[in-house]
């Protein structure tokens, strides 16, 4: 099993979500985050005054797939998420362990 986190752009959350749910993934969490790549932030000017936004908006998604499901999810992700600009995001991908369903007390792939 693994954990599939993405950062993308806030307004592709709508079409990754519809993409993972096409494949098959119904669960996943997002979380409104903050951060910067190569692109460092940019100026904006506010009121006339010119000012630096370091940390810009992004989307956090985190999902637990099975092992063999990895290779569609990061395609379905990057399909999804991809602008072709700057600041278009991560994928990383994490090993998990273990999984329990609190409800039903079901463990790994079953959890899932």
């Amino acid at each position: 099993m693994k954990i599939v986190m993405a950062i993308i752009k806030p307004f592709k959350l709508e079409e990754v979500r519809d993409a993972l749910t096409a494949i098959g993934v119904h669960g996943l969490t997002v979380t409104e985050v903050k951060g910067y790549g190569r692109q460092k932030g940019h100026t904006e000017i506010y009121r006339g005054a010119e000012y630096a936004v370091s940390f810009l908006p992004k989307i956090k998604i985190e999902v637990a797939v099975a092992s063999p499901q990895v290779d569609k999810t990061i395609e379905a992700i990057t399909g999804a998420a991809k602008t072709g600009q700057i600041g278009d995001g991560k994928i990383f991908v994490i090993n998990l362990d273990h999984a329990v369903r609190i409800r039903t007390g079901e463990a790994d792939d079953a959890a899932l």
